[in-house]
């Protein structure tokens, strides 16, 4: 059984040696500034949380996720593992109590509870007409505004890590996520990816907020952020590509795990971040699939991951 039943992705927390660059590129991504300190930044989507990113200034590391707890008690329960930190007060903006772990590649785990909530972002996007539902936008026309359009939310984390199976244990054992699907090579014992999303009963949750691959080198695979719709998928691909000053990574396309439509970038330092839009949300009660790599690492339309995403790691 686990130790607890995370209730939410918070956070990516990372490095940077330039706080200024790293704002520009997460503003131009979609995020906004929620605060910002001599020594780390804050960014938020539309939704009501205080912050979806912490860069701390310094080098290009990556330090860890982080999840939000349902409450201080698990946060209690999480402090009786080997390696946890005592319940600490977070000194920074938002607030909130956390505990600290360590996963088995050794980045940081921050489990909180009782951070600041904000007032969401009012964001007003068009409806889109279908053959199927044709009046759904009546007595006017589409305009797209401008970008970069708006993040809503914090999507998944996933990590590369030579140790995929011990990995993907720790995080279901210690947070209660379950499988949604694993991915093998070879013989089906031979996990090299696995899909994994949490575990809230009946309620339903994105198809992942947590995927681990294969990698020789452990680090950052890639952060992801939902937006408002697949227009601003296409519509920011083509305002980022017009900047000329980010590397694009993978995308236009759709895929098969998860379902989603993603754009892949690269922050000035190499760390890939995600837009998507539409992902399969599941509960509880959907279990779980084992499928080939052949299967399930393709796209159900657009071109195929290029090897330097599939190989790619951020220490």
């Amino acid at each position: 059984m686990a130790v607890i039943k995370a209730a939410e992705f918070a956070w990516p927390r990372m490095e940077a040696p330039d706080l200024d660059e790293m704002e520009e590129f997460l503003t131009h991504f979609g995020l906004i500034r929620a605060e910002r300190t001599a020594t780390a930044l804050y960014m938020r989507g539309t939704d009501d949380h205080h912050h979806l990113h912490v860069t701390q200034k310094g080098g290009t590391k990556f330090i860890g996720f982080a999840y939000h707890a349902e409450d201080e008690e698990d946060l209690k329960r999480l402090t009786k593992l080997p390696g946890a930190s005592d319940i600490e007060t977070l000194d920074e903006p938002g607030g909130g109590r956390r505990v600290r772990l360590t996963e088995p590649n050794g980045y940081q785990i921050e489990v909180v509870a009782g951070q600041k909530r904000c007032e969401p972002v009012r964001v007003v996007r068009d409806e889109q007409n279908t053959a199927r539902e044709p009046g759904r936008r009546v007595g006017r026309v589409l305009r797209l505004g401008s970008s970069p359009t708006s993040i809503q939310r914090i999507g998944h984390g996933v990590l590369g890590s030579p140790k995929v199976t011990e990995t993907v244990a720790w995080f279901r054992e210690t947070l209660g996520m379950i499988r949604s699907d694993d991915v093998y090579a070879g013989a089906k014992d031979n996990i090299i990816g696995s899909f994994n999303r949490l575990d809230r009963g009946d309620a339903y949750v994105d198809h992942h907020v947590f995927f681990c691959n294969h990698n020789t080198k452990a680090g950052l695979h890639h952060v992801s952020y939902e937006v408002q719709d697949i227009d601003c998928v296409f519509q920011d691909h083509e305002y980022l590509e017009r900047l000329g000053k980010y590397d694009h990574v993978w995308g236009i396309g759709r895929h098969l795990l998860g379902s989603q439509v993603y754009d892949y970038w690269s922050d000035p330092w190499g760390r890939v971040h995600e837009r998507w839009a539409d992902t399969d949300r599941l509960n509880a009660g959907d279990g779980g699939n084992l499928v080939s790599a052949e299967e399930g690492l393709r796209s159900q339309w657009g071109d195929g991951p290029p090897e330097r995403f599939i190989g790619h790691t951020s220490p």
